[in-house]
């Protein structure tokens, strides 16, 4: 790890991930993207950990995307494969992650927060595609489709406009919005809410909303059913009905 990024990893199985350079507005420097693969790395290798929490430092920016500086200095073309750490892309995670954006999500910082599974965003946070600004192009923004309506990903696209945090909670980008200086504590309300479920059952879930994403209605529903199983043959799925029908808080056991 180094000081471009933080760890915290919590008591409760939440890690929170701060990308700490506010004085770049925490752009995807290469200090940044090396702490972030490292960042990722240890949140997906630590058993006690289950929920990640990813946020900016400061008050105006969660990520205000790539380094242009970088880019110019090295002639930059096509970005290389590897070149960002974004989950379901060039790194695999088995569990649930949360952007927490507290301010401009712009270009990359849009990237990272919608490669995260879920979103929390202040109100006072902006979004914006601004690749054709730059003469950049967006091709991580393909997976968008399952996400928002086909025009309004085409007007983010092709204007680079930037759109309140509001206008994203509407289109389904936002799961939840927040008070400037909350963003952080709803986010981990979020994560303390999947914390309370089973967590093969919670894997399970994760698994079929992205091979749903992936396949056909009877291919998802196939995987999905595969995927199942080993929530099913677990002794937390005893445990679950036990609990309840002996009404009290189950007590899981991740296996």
């Amino acid at each position: 790890m180094n000081d471009a990024v933080l760890f915290d990893a919590r008591a409760d199985g939440i890690a929170v991930i701060t990308l700490n350079r506010p004085e770049t507005r925490n752009c995807l420097a290469a200090d940044v993207r090396a702490g972030l693969y490292a960042a990722w790395d240890r949140f997906e290798h630590d058993p006690a950990l289950r929920v990640a929490v990813l946020t900016g430092a400061g008050d105006k920016a969660f990520c205000a995307g790539g380094d242009l500086k970088e880019m110019v200095d090295t002639g930059m073309r096509v970005p290389p494969p590897e070149m960002f750490p974004l989950p379901y892309d060039t790194i695999e995670l088995s569990k649930p992650t949360i952007a927490a954006v507290n301010g401009a999500a712009f270009a990359g910082g849009w990237m990272i927060a919608q490669a995260c599974d879920l979103c929390v965003a202040s109100t006072a946070a902006t979004f914006a595609i601004t690749e054709v600004k730059v003469g950049r192009s967006s091709p991580w923004a393909a997976p968008l489709i399952h996400m928002i309506p086909q025009r309004i990903m085409m007007e983010l696209l092709l204007t680079g406009a930037p759109i309140t945090a509001r206008r994203a909670y509407e289109v389904g980008l936002v799961n939840r919005l927040a008070e400037p200086g909350a963003v952080l504590a709803a986010a981990l309300e979020l994560a303390a809410e999947i914390l309370r479920g089973a967590p093969l059952s919670v894997r399970a879930a994760r698994d079929t909303v992205m091979l749903a994403t992936e396949m056909g209605r009877s291919d998802a529903l196939g995987a999905a059913r595969a995927a199942a199983v080993e929530c099913y043959d677990s002794a937390d799925a005893q445990e679950g009905p036990r609990a309840f029908a002996e009404k009290r808080t189950p007590i899981w056991l991740g296996r």
